[in-house]
This record gives C-alpha cells, structure tokens and sequence, in this order.
C-alpha cells in the first residue's frame, strides 16, 4: 500500500512524496513522483532519476529543476530512494560511500547487507509494479537516467534489461565501479570477495561481456573533482566505441559534481528523453 506524504501542484502537475512498506528491502521506503498535467487525459511516459551518494529522493526535487520541462513534454518522472532504510538496516554511518545511502543500485548476496540492500530488484521490479497500479503511467515507455552513483546505477540497469529502457543518459556517471576507489568497497561488501560478480554491476564489463543498449547521452564537468579517480568517463567511451554502442559524451567546461551542473543540463536530458519515449 502506498502512502502519500506530500502532494504539491507545480507547473500544472503534481509533485508527490510516497512512502510503502517494501518487499525487496524489508523496510520503508520513500520515492518522489512527478505527474504532469497530460496525465489527467490519459497515460504518461515515464522516466526515472537514480541519485547519487549521499542523497535520498529529495535531492533532485529540491536542485535538479526539472518539473518545467517535464510538465512542458508530458513525462512523468519517479525519483527513488537509494538506499533502503531504518533503524534495522545495515549502516556505517562513518562511512558515506557505504550502507544507508549508498546502495549502490544492487542486489547484496552477502551478510548483513543481503537482507536489505536489493536496490537492483526494488527499482526494477518492485517500485515498477507498485506506480503502475497507482498512477497513469505509459510502462512500454521508459527512460532512466542519473547522477554519478545513480549514473551508475542507470547504465548498468538498462544494459542488464535489454529493451526495458528507450532512453539511458547520465550526470557524471561512475563508468567503472569494480576499480573506481569510492566504489570497490562497496561493491566487495554486498557482493563479495570474487571480483566476477562485481560485472553485473559495472557498465564497462557489461559492455565487454555483450551487453547492449541503444545509444547513450553523458554529460561530465571538466572540473569535477572525482573525474580522474572516481569517474573516468574515458572507460566508457572506449567501451562503446569497441562495441558500436552511440555514444554522445559531452565535457563541460568548469562545471564541478554539484547540482549547480545538474540543473544546468537537466532541461537537455529531459528532452533528449521526452524525444525517444514519447514516441
């Protein structure tokens, strides 16, 4: 059962907070809904926002500046949590790039986080079935897109359901997380010491084991501060250049990890979005 937390109309569309009692997760969670007005007339695309380390849901609803456009194009567009959460759930609360906010958008198999941490299944599965049910949302037309972890997690999603997604973009994704310095733990932690179960989570690998989605849009700031350890967008324009996998990647000059970056760009992805999935 869902429960609305929060309903704000906004450029002629709802913007709402919902919290339910997830299988998946075996906790709360909470996800953000944008509903543009063409919803009243019929069923809507959808598009979803994965958000990085650190955040929950309200990060992008506070910055990422999106409901113009998206009630403008007729997107619906569902921001969820991404991480599960509660006193009962595995954290390192020292630690942000692992446990409660930072999910790392995977199913755990290893103790104690395999009981909750199964972000891969709740966004794939479980959050799909529950919105369809409660809102007018077009399922055979969907993008996903996101920001840095989410970025991540958007990319390895699509390539891991082909067909699923109609468009994939991304903020300053992290392309290589099996290597990355602020991803390997993590990665380690949920899945475990053998680094093979680690490429069902990192888009390079995905992409050289046969992996494929249609073409891709990415957007990087040059002054990112994680670009040459963390990120490394290189990795994956070489991986989709050996692949055949379009790719239009594009460096911004000064722009840093922020959402002061992501809300500049975000009308662009939006778009590039409401082009494939509202066809």
């Amino acid at each position: 059962m869902l429960t609305e937390i929060s309903s704000a109309k906004a450029f002629d569309g709802w913007q709402k907070v919902i919290s339910h009692s997830s299988v998946e997760c075996a906790c709360n969670m909470t996800f953000s809904i944008f509903i543009p007005p063409q919803a009243a007339a019929g069923s809507v695309p959808v598009l979803w926002y994965l958000s990085g380390l650190t955040c929950t849901h309200q990060n992008v609803m506070d910055k990422g500046e999106y409901r113009r456009l998206a009630s403008e194009r007729g997107v619906a567009i569902i921001c969820p949590d991404t991480s599960p959460r509660g006193d009962d759930v595995p954290d390192e609360p020292d630690n942000w790039k692992m446990g409660q906010g930072a999910g790392f958008y995977v199913d755990a198999t290893q103790a104690p986080y395999s009981r909750n941490y199964r972000m891969a299944s709740y966004i794939l599965n479980e959050l799909p079935a529950l919105v369809e049910a409660a809102f007018p949302l077009d399922m055979r037309r969907q993008g996903i897109f996101g920001h840095s972890m989410g970025g991540h997690g958007a990319i390895t999603l699509a390539l891991r359901t082909p067909g699923r997604f109609k468009s994939v973009s991304a903020f300053a994704p992290i392309v290589q997380p099996m290597t990355a310095d602020w991803s390997r733990p993590a990665l380690e932690a949920y899945l475990g010491s053998d680094s093979t179960a680690w490429r069902a989570y990192d888009s390079t690998a995905l992409i050289e084991d046969g992996y494929r989605i249609s073409e891709l849009l990415i957007d990087q700031g040059t002054a990112d501060g994680f670009l040459d350890t963390g990120l490394r967008p290189w990795l994956l324009r070489d991986a989709c250049g050996k692949a055949g996998i379009p790719l239009t990647m594009n460096m911004r000059e000064g722009y840093d990890h922020s959402y002061l970056f992501i809300s500049t760009f975000m009308s662009d992805h939006i778009n590039w979005h409401a082009d494939r999935i509202s066809r």
